[in-house]
């Protein structure tokens, strides 16, 4: 089945605002890039700290857990500078990510804005894009620089990305693997969409009332979205009148 039962969120027919998650979203979990992007932060502290991968990896995790991203963790404890941080995080091989025609052309019949709201560095989404083949698809990435390192679900990032692009929240639909960093999502009045299939603390409790729709194959349920919408009059077309 592609989609779940949707638990509430606004009528899709009524969202002008798509935004999107990047990494394990618009691609398969299945890829498996932040293994690599794992390996490439431990390579990173080793060097750093003088210390071996399995400090480093314990290191990692803490950060993770007690600040959202490893990156404000080495910002705030270590005084790492972020930009040379992830420069070197995300020089990795993006081949495992393959073309994806039917989301892009679910995307192109998609009406309303599309933006793109990313923990990860700009750069990283462009490659990423050009795989998937959707490097013009999106309005504008918003990435972990413009957030000012305040990861997602910091509220503070989801504020800046609003007051960024003018997005109303309330006729916004947010897409994310990530259950939790729906939850700010679901609190400013967006509708929500969660995709799931990642490790257990991206998962979201059946039922939850920051998820609105569960969603397993993005670019169906898109393609769907569109007969949704009421059919637009052809111009000169007069209204018709009720019997």
């Amino acid at each position: 089945m592609n989609a779940r039962t949707p638990n509430g969120g606004r009528p899709l027919r009524e969202i002008e605002t798509w935004v999107f998650d990047l990494d394990n979203t618009l691609y398969p979990h299945s890829c498996n890039l932040f293994s690599e992007v794992e390996a490439r932060m431990a390579e990173f502290m080793c060097a750093e700290f003088g210390i071996d991968t399995e400090a480093a990896h314990a290191m990692r995790r803490r950060y993770f857990m007690t600040y959202g991203t490893t990156l404000r963790g080495l910002m705030n404890e270590n005084g790492i500078d972020p930009r040379r941080f992830l420069d070197y995080v995300h020089q990795i091989d993006v081949t495992p990510v393959q073309p994806a025609p039917k989301l892009k052309a679910a995307l192109r019949a998609l009406e309303g804005r599309k933006l793109i709201f990313t923990n990860a560095d700009h750069r990283h989404a462009e490659r990423v894009l050009e795989r998937l083949g959707l490097a013009d698809a999106f309005e504008a990435v918003f990435d972990i620089h413009q957030a000012d390192y305040l990861p997602k679900p910091n509220h503070a990032a989801y504020a800046m990305f609003i007051e960024r692009f003018a997005v109303e929240p309330r006729s916004a639909a947010m897409v994310e693997d990530i259950a939790p960093n729906l939850v700010p999502a679901h609190a400013l009045g967006m509708t929500t969409v969660w995709i799931p299939g990642g490790p257990d603390w991206t998962q979201a409790q059946p039922d939850a009332p920051h998820v609105h729709h569960v969603v397993e194959d993005l670019a169906a349920w898109l393609a769907e979205v569109p007969a949704a919408r009421p059919k637009r009059r052809k111009t000169g077309e007069p209204k018709r009148r009720s019997a």
